[in-house]
C-alpha cells in the first residue's frame, strides 16, 4: 500500500513537472515567435547627417536588443555627409538581424549618400516612380577640380569603398562605380534589372510578403528571413536626435559659434547686458553639441579660442590694436581650418564663411571701441573725483584754511597763500579730508 503512494506521487511529480516544461516550451516559443515577427521600422527623410545617424544607430541597437525580425529603413534623402554614412555602414555590416533599406514613397529618392546605404543593406528595395545613384563625392565647398590631386584621393577611396560593400551583398559593382565617378541616377526598373537592388515593392505589406523566406547573409552566415505574417513598431527620433540634425549641418554649428563668440564676448566687454551672453552661452552649447559628432581639427577649434582670448586681452592691454589684429587673423584662420572638408567632405561653405567672418570682425571692431570709450569716459569716484576740480572759498578759517566749495560739496581746505572770500581755488591733492588747494588770482585767470 505504501509502494502504491509512493509511486503514485511520484507519477503526479512526474506530471507536474512535464506539464511545467511543455507550458514553458509553448510558452518560449510564442515568445520567439512574437519577437520573430516584429518589424521595426524608421524612416529617414532628408540628409544624411550625425542626427539622423544616430538615430539609425538607436534603432539598431534596439531591434537587436529585442531580436526583431529586421529593421526597416524607408529612405527619401538627397545624401549627406559621408563620416555618418560610414558609421551606418558599419552599423549594418555588423549587425545581428537583417537590415532594409527601401527607397519610398513613390516619388523618392536615394542620391549620393543615399544609394551607398541602400547598396549596404541586406535588401534593398525601391518603390515605383523612385530613383537611385549620383554618387560623386563632393565637399561643402562644392565639386573639388575633377583632376586634382584631392579629388582623385577622395573619388578612388569611396569607389573602393563602395564596390567592396556591393560586392559583400552580391550587388552590381560596375554600375556603383559609375555612380560614383560619373554621377549616373537610374530608375528603380533599370537598378532591379541591373542587380543594384533586390526587388520593387509597392508599399511595405508587398515587400515583407514577397521576402518572406528569402536567404542571406548575415556576418557570413546563410539565414531565412521571417517577415511575414509581422508585427510593425516604429521608431521616431527623441528630442536630441532632432536638435542635432537641425544644427548638425557645418555652416549652421559654425554660425552658431561665431554667435556665441560675438554673445560673450559682448557680455564680457559690457557686464549686466545679459541678453547677449544668454544667447552666447546657449550658442555656445549647441555647437559643442553639434561639433561632437562632426569631424573638426583640433587646431581650427583652437585658433579660434586664441582669438577670442585676444579680443578679451585687447580690454585690459593698450596694445593700440594689435592684439585685435592679430585676434582677427587667428580667426580667419581658425574658420577655414575648422572642418577639414578635403580630406572628409565635411566644410563650411564660402557663402556663409566670408559674409559671416566680415560681419563678426566689424561686430569685435565696434564692441572693442564702445568697450574702451566707455572706459575713458567712466565716471571718477573719490579722490580722482575732486583733484583737478576748481571752486571757491566759501568762508576764511584763518590766513592758512577755509572752507570751500567743490565739485558741489563743502570742504575744508588748506590754502597755499592767502585768499579772500569768493575767490577760486584749484584742488591740488587731499589728505586725510583735507583738500590741499591752490588760489587762483584774477590776474592769473586773465
Amino acid at each position: 500500500m505504501i509502494r502504491l503512494k509512493i509511486i503514485h506521487n511520484l507519477l503526479l511529480i512526474i506530471l507536474l513537472l512535464s506539464s511545467f516544461l511543455i507550458t514553458n516550451c509553448f510558452a518560449t516559443k510564442f515568445n520567439q515567435k512574437s519577437y520573430a515577427n516584429t518589424a521595426f521600422l524608421i524612416r529617414l527623410d532628408g540628409a544624411i547627417n550625425p542626427g539622423r545617424a544616430e538615430f539609425f544607430l538607436r534603432a539598431l541597437k534596439e531591434a537587436q536588443i529585442e531580436k526583431a525580425s529586421c529593421l526597416i529603413v524607408e529612405l527619401d534623402t538627397p545624401g549627406g555627409l559621408l563620416v555618418s554614412l560610414r558609421k551606418m555602414v558599419k552599423a549594418i555590416l555588423s549587425s545581428s538581424i537583417p537590415v532594409i533599406v527601401y527607397v519610398y514613397p513613390p516619388g523618392a529618392r536615394a542620391a549620393s549618400a543615399g544609394a551607398l546605404l541602400c547598396i549596404s543593406a541586406h535588401i534593398a528595395a525601391m518603390a515605383p516612380g523612385t530613383n537611385i545613384g549620383a554618387c560623386h563625392p563632393v565637399t561643402l565647398f562644392g565639386s573639388l577640380p575633377k583632376h586634382s590631386t584631392m579629388a582623385q584621393k577622395l573619388e578612388n577611396d569611396l569607389v573602393a569603398w563602395a564596390k567592396s560593400i556591393a560586392a559583400r551583398e552580391g550587388r552590381n559593382t560596375k554600375w556603383v562605380e559609375e555612380a560614383i565617378k560619373n554621377s549616373i541616377s537610374t530608375t528603380d526598373k533599370i537598378a532591379l534589372r541591373k542587380h543594384v537592388i533586390d526587388i520593387i515593392a509597392p508599399d511595405l505589406d508587398y515587400l515583407l510578403k514577397h521576402i518572406n523566406k528569402k536567404i542571406i547573409t548575415i556576418r557570413d552566415k546563410k539565414i531565412t528571413l521571417h517577415t511575414y505574417p509581422y508585427k510593425l513598431k516604429t521608431l521616431t527620433p527623441n528630442i536630441s536626435e532632432q536638435i542635432l540634425s537641425l544644427i548638425s549641418e557645418p555652416n549652421i554649428a559654425y554660425v552658431l559659434l561665431m554667435i556665441a563668440l560675438v554673445g560673450l564676448y559682448f557680455e564680457f566687454a559690457h557686464p549686466g547686458a545679459i541678453l547677449p551672453g544668454t544667447v552666447g552661452a546657449i550658442s555656445l552649447l549647441l555647437s559643442l553639441f553639434a561639433m561632437q559628432a562632426l569631424p573638426i581639427s583640433v587646431t581650427g577649434l583652437l585658433l579660434i579660442i586664441f582669438a577670442a582670448i585676444l579680443f578679451v586681452l585687447e580690454l585690459f592691454i593698450t596694445s593700440h590694436g594689435v592684439l585685435t589684429i592679430f585676434g582677427i587673423i587667428s580667426l580667419f584662420l581658425g574658420s577655414i581650418f575648422l572642418f577639414p572638408g578635403g580630406k572628409t567632405g565635411v566644410g563650411i561653405s564660402g557663402s556663409v564663411l566670408y559674409p559671416t567672418f566680415i560681419f563678426i570682425t566689424i561686430s569685435v571692431i565696434i564692441i572693442t571701441y564702445l568697450a574702451t570709450k566707455a572706459s575713458l569716459l567712466r565716471p571718477k569716484t573719490g579722490k580722482d573725483a575732486i583733484i583737478g576740480k576748481i571752486g571757491f572759498i566759501q568762508k576764511l578759517i584763518n590766513d592758512d584754511e577755509a572752507m570751500v566749495f567743490v565739485h558741489g560739496e563743502l570742504w575744508k581746505a588748506r590754502l597755499d597763500k592767502k585768499a579772500q572770500k569768493g575767490e577760486k581755488v584749484l584742488v591740488k591733492d587731499i589728505k586725510d579730508m583735507l583738500l590741499i588747494v591752490e588760489v587762483i588770482k584774477k590776474h592769473e585767470e586773465e
